[in-house]
């Protein structure tokens, strides 16, 4: 199933069968003004790094595989940990370190909103070391007509 981010404008699709298809590992599917959805796919073993958004609610769930979540209020005290699978839920306040680790045989399927938008708006990362590098470079910055803190 093919995505392409239209941006603000209306947009509707099968939100299951994308995740479930989706075999890169970040696609942004939806930027609004206000929030954003990508598709993510973590294969067996690997993880999305322990990392924070100071001023970005996000909210996964899982609609494949299973893992580990661990969040907490710095990298050095990780004090949430939880098992989640298909059909959890994980809800990852601002400024709350996090990871996700697949630790299933198969790629963990899910899907991201963030609020407000975090990526560039139809960005495709294949791999977890092309969004580092694409992030660390500054080439993956939401667009300007999203509402960011301070704005």
């Amino acid at each position: 199933m093919k995505i392409t981010d239209v941006g603000p404008k209306p947009n509707s699709f099968d939100l299951e069968k994308a995740t479930g298809e989706n075999e890169v590992y970040r696609q942004v599917a939806w930027t609004g003004k206000y929030l954003q959805l990508t598709l993510m796919s973590i294969e067996p073993g690997q993880s999305i790094g322990l990392e924070v958004h100071p001023e970005t609610d996000q909210f996964l769930r899982l609609d494949a595989g299973e893992g580990h979540v661990r969040m907490g209020p710095n990298a050095e005290e990780v004090t949430f940990t939880e098992e989640v699978s298909d059909g959890w839920c994980i809800f990852v306040p601002a400024g709350t370190w996090h990871d996700v680790i697949n630790t299933g045989k198969k790629p963990m399927r899910l899907y991201a909103i963030y609020a407000p938008s975090h990526h560039a708006a139809g960005k495709i990362h294949k791999t977890f070391a092309e969004s580092e590098a694409d992030e660390e470079s500054g080439n993956d910055e939401p667009p300007a007509w999203t509402v960011q803190p301070g704005s």
